[in-house]
């Protein structure tokens, strides 16, 4: 039988109901307080995804994330608190498990986009913090987990974010030393900006960062699993290319098929593949249409007798536009 709490403090001076707040607030941080590592993964894109293929797709999406998620944590003495909306709230003992975990669900995801169409990716982006929570062992409540939140909320697709707190929780060097700052960041619902960090989890020797033309003009590649390079800008409305390759003379422009080529994501490094009859060479090699090969940071690729790409590794990045933004160029104009 529950007790009557009402007709108690009912029976309580004022003197007597302050001391006893004190008492159980005192008991609640003692029994239930305990820091944690954090971690918040959210579907990239989802709303537009159940738009376009509806409930049932959209449903089988988010399923996918979350078998993803179960995967990773096994190993890591990961927990999931919460599956609520297009996301997973997950809690660590200790943020280095937390840094593996999450580094791991994104190879899973990348090695699981290898099978699926481009429109069908999975796509996520990633927040961790480390802070003090209230937990007794089922739910984790506190300002820290609004935090994480926000954190997760200003990470692109495929990024991991690391709040300050989190990055100095971090003991593991080598986590550590793939970490880059961003300076401060503005969270929404957040007043003062905050410092976040940038988990550089993939090798940059294996993927290409950065594309640039023979005009010096650049763009760094997005996040994803499969990006696509042609001519044709957008299809029925939507989006058709993540690199959208146009000449200043027309004709050449013409040279470059509407969807030219493709990179798929693999765990050790991108594959080329030609979609084109229109020739496409790598390092002066032809690729014939439906052909695949591996690139790497310092390959070259010419499309269409047109246009010459050359991949750059991460590093050299600082002289690009944003991640994925379509790019015209204009070959032999300075």
């Amino acid at each position: 039988m529950q007790p009557d709490y009402e007709h108690l403090c009912n029976a309580l001076s004022m003197t007597e109901i302050i001391r006893l707040q004190t008492l159980l607030s005192t008991a609640l941080v003692r029994r239930f307080e305990r820091p944690m590592a954090l971690v918040f993964s959210d579907v990239v894109g989802s709303t537009p995804y159940f738009a376009c293929f509806g409930d049932e797709a959209g449903r089988r999406l988010q399923q996918r994330h979350l078998d993803l998620v179960q995967q990773a944590i096994a190993s890591n003495e990961g927990r999931v608190v919460d599956t609520a909306g297009d996301g997973a709230f997950l809690c660590f003992p200790t943020v280095d498990k937390s840094v593996s975990a999450t580094m791991t669900l994104l190879r899973l995801i990348s090695e699981e986009n290898v099978s699926r169409s481009r429109e069908h990716q999975l796509a996520v982006r990633i927040g961790i913090h480390h802070g003090s929570v209230l937990t007794d062992g089922v739910q984790v409540t506190g300002d820290a987990v609004n935090f994480c939140s926000r954190v997760t909320t200003s990470a692109g697709p495929g990024e991991i974010r690391l709040s300050k707190d989190a990055f100095f929780a971090c003991t593991d060097t080598e986590y550590r030393l793939k970490c880059r700052p961003l300076g401060p960041v503005q969270l929404k619902g957040i007043d003062r900006p905050s410092e976040l960090l940038l988990l550089e989890w993939r090798d940059h020797s294996l993927f290409p960062a950065l594309v640039r033309f023979d005009t010096g003009e650049g763009v760094l590649l997005p996040e994803q699993d499969i990006i696509s390079f042609g001519r044709l800008r957008e299809k029925d409305g939507f989006q058709a290319n993540d690199i959208v390759l146009q000449c200043q003379d027309e004709k050449q422009t013409l040279q470059i098929s509407r969807w030219h080529f493709e990179l798929r994501r693999r765990p050790d490094g991108f594959l080329l593949k030609a979609l084109s009859d229109s020739p496409t060479h790598l390092n002066g090699q032809p690729v014939a249409k439906g052909e695949v090969r591996p690139i790497r940071p310092g390959d070259s690729v010419r499309v269409g007798n047109a246009l010459s790409l050359h991949f750059l590794a991460g590093e050299q990045q600082s002289a690009a536009k944003g991640g994925g933004e379509t790019v015209i160029v204009k070959p032999g104009v300075s």
